[in-house]
């Protein structure tokens, strides 16, 4: 929006109210031009759109959806993400794992497993706390150890063993190694075998969504016979977790039983990137429904402007300016960054409010505490974000 627009709906505003009116849930007067940049601002139509496409695809595929909140680490989003029929969520981290399950999510699938003593002991009492906790294991000596803290809590724990999908990061080797583990956790004291977890991370952002799902074929099919092999000595049926925004469409004929998507709630400049399956170069299935609104604050050299997005706010290069694709994005220091062009552009002022596609989500939203929540220009709801602000990060 142009500066004198700005001012003209802006300069009213009792700033004073500002953090009042929020706690209040008041947010008469409250637009876009009034936010403190930089900041994260969600289009609530799109953000909608975005859940119901998946939740309805999850439904009509059928797979169940256990959505990642790495990316939103936000449990209003979490609620609603339940609400239209996902049966729990996935997290990364421990302290993920205590905030959606405090804030009444259940069936929490932490996707790391507890290494240190302060991961067991934290695991341990979420699962005294609430039975619908899980987390996984790739690793013996990991097991032996939550065997001992649940034996001595009196505690049942439900575990997932995680196997190698194409992701060196984590997950023990498939097959017989694989097998013999989950019959260890079948005869671990204290603990119940609740299925496998298999993310492919590198098909995610595998570009053009042929290429996408040959490798994801390629990264599952360890997985598979992973499970045939554990059918046949007898293990249980459980749950086959993973999959990607970039592979929602495809996983469940590659033998998950459940989706771990994250990313496909907001969207970012690389997802956007990867292609999809109605066309090759630009992912359209979802919309960008994240913007992140600076402030022009500068501009006095030819073809560029100083802009209150840098690097604390983790400015990227590979961002893109909503409306405006002539448009580049440089840093230039912790506080600023730069846009520049070569046409168009022009017509930016000091004053003018910019929105900003970033590029990677899961980073971004760990720099901010708080969503603006907005329909059309107006705010609508403030949704705090893990991290920052409430709860610890890890």
């Amino acid at each position: 929006m142009a500066a004198g627009a700005a001012f003209a709906n802006s300069k009213t505003f009792p700033y004073q109210e500002f953090e009042q009116r929020i706690a209040k849930k008041d947010f008469r007067d409250m637009t876009k031009e009034v936010l403190p940049t930089p900041c994260m601002v969600v289009d609530l139509d799109l953000f909608e759109k975005n859940l119901k496409t998946m939740a309805d695809y999850a439904k009509s595929a059928p797979i169940q959806l256990r959505p990642h909140v790495k990316v939103h680490k936000s449990v209003d989003i979490a609620k609603r993400q339940v609400a239209l029929g996902a049966i729990g969520i996935t997290s990364a981290t421990i302290a993920e794992s205590e905030l959606m399950s405090r804030g009444g999510i259940k069936g929490v699938l932490w996707t790391k497993q507890p290494a240190s003593y302060n991961n067991i002991v934290r695991a341990i009492a979420l699962s005294k706390a609430d039975p619908t906790f899980m987390f996984v294991v790739d690793d013996a000596s990991v097991l032996a150890k939550v065997e001992e803290a649940a034996v001595a809590a009196k505690v049942n724990c439900r575990l997932v063993v995680s196997v190698f999908a194409g992701l060196t990061r984590q997950g023990i080797a498939n097959g017989q190694p694989a097998v013999d583990l989950a019959k260890r956790v079948m005869s671990t004291k204290n603990v119940s075998f609740e299925g496998w977890m298999a993310y492919s991370g590198g098909a995610s952002h595998t570009k053009g969504w042929e290429a996408r799902r040959k490798k994801s074929v390629e990264d599952l099919s360890g997985v598979n016979e992973t499970v045939a092999l554990a059918k046949k000595a007898g293990l249980p049926n459980g749950i086959v977790s993973g999959g990607s925004t970039g592979t929602y469409n495809m996983d469940h004929e590659l033998g998950l039983t459940e989706l771990e998507c994250g990313s496909y709630v907001f969207m970012d400049s690389l997802y956007r990137a990867v292609g999809g399956k109605s066309d090759d170069k630009v992912y359209t299935d979802f919309e960008n429904s994240l913007s992140i609104i600076t402030t022009v604050d500068s501009k006095h050299h030819a073809g560029q402007a100083t802009i209150d997005y840098g690097n604390k706010a983790l400015l990227q290069p590979t961002d893109q300016v909503k409306g405006m694709p002539w448009m580049k994005l440089e840093k230039q220091g912790a506080e600023y960054g730069i846009l520049r062009w070569t046409d168009g552009g022009g017509e930016t002022k000091v004053g003018d409010r910019v929105e900003i596609y970033c590029s990677n989500l899961d980073m971004s939203t760990n720099c901010y505490d708080r969503y603006y929540i907005a329909r059309g220009n107006q705010i609508v709801d403030v949704w705090p974000i893990m991290g920052r602000a409430g709860a610890a990060q890890r």
